[in-house]
């Protein structure tokens, strides 16, 4: 399943079907068949400009942000926290042993805060190599680095260094919280991550409380053109496409509580 989804992605976001349209319009083309070639012609065109100049990603990232508001205030009292994967350059990591962050830092930055208000907050990291290769270390080995930095004792963190996936964030999360007592936990995830995560731990049973960071939209977008900035929509796009690909991929696998879960 982990390998088929990675498959699945690096054949279906948008760009790489851009470029499948193109050859297979060059193919009908030298086939003779113009009107196929044509049409995909057409196709590939109009899915380039929707990705790169309109606010349609955006507008889908937005979306999924929504979806969990982040509480107006901190807890009154904290007694643990989940914060999932995906935040460190971990190819960059597993060479240089640092702590090189991508644009999902915010997840790691929220967590130290709290950290830091509630000393007596337990922080469980569930991050394992999400790559094919399986020869990286994960965001749970670099947290273990990066919160000492910044006087959070290592006792205070619970490193989940296996998981791949959302789900198996869930399914090895799950273990280590009956493991030590811990239960009704903050989870910090991006906002655009934070609708399917919710979903696969309530199927687990796991009761968490959303505490999304890292937004990428302002909350505001609408539809419409956007000149301006055609790598981040594009870049946007292919993030909001990938968590409707796990959301449905989830829901039909019976993994999730919910389609849309809110």
């Amino acid at each position: 399943m982990f390998l088929f989804s990675k498959l699945v992605w690096v054949f279906g976001q948008p760009l790489s079907l851009v470029f499948f349209l193109i050859l297979f319009a060059f193919l009908a083309l030298v086939l003779r068949f113009r009107r196929l070639g044509a049409f995909f012609s057409a196709f590939a065109t109009l899915l380039l400009f929707v990705v790169l100049f309109t606010t349609t990603g955006n507008y889908l990232l937005q979306g999924l942000e929504l979806r969990f508001p982040k509480p107006d205030r901190d807890p009154d009292n904290l007694q643990c926290m989940i914060v999932l994967g995906g935040a460190f350059e971990n190819e960059v990591n597993t060479t240089g042993h640092g702590i090189e962050f991508n644009a999902g830092a915010d997840r790691f930055i929220e967590a130290l805060r709290l950290a830091k208000k509630y000393p007596q907050s337990r922080i469980l990291v569930s991050g394992g190599d999400g790559s094919i290769s399986g020869k990286y270390e994960g965001d749970a080995a670099a947290s273990a680095r990066f919160f000492p930095l910044f006087g959070v004792p290592h006792e205070q963190l619970i490193e989940e260094r296996t998981s791949r996936t959302t789900f198996e964030n869930a399914i090895n999360t799950k273990e280590l919280l009956a493991s030590q007592g811990l239960a009704n936990c903050l989870m910090i995830t991006s906002g655009y991550h934070m609708p399917r995560s919710v979903g696969i731990f309530r199927k687990q049973g796991i009761d968490v409380v959303p505490w999304p960071t890292d937004y990428r939209t302002d909350g505001h977008v609408t539809l419409g053109l956007d000149f301006t900035q055609p790598s981040q929509n594009a870049q946007n796009m292919a993030t909001a496409v990938r968590e409707w690909f796990g959301l449905i991929g989830y829901y039909f696998a019976g993994r999730t509580s919910a389609l849309y879960p809110r």
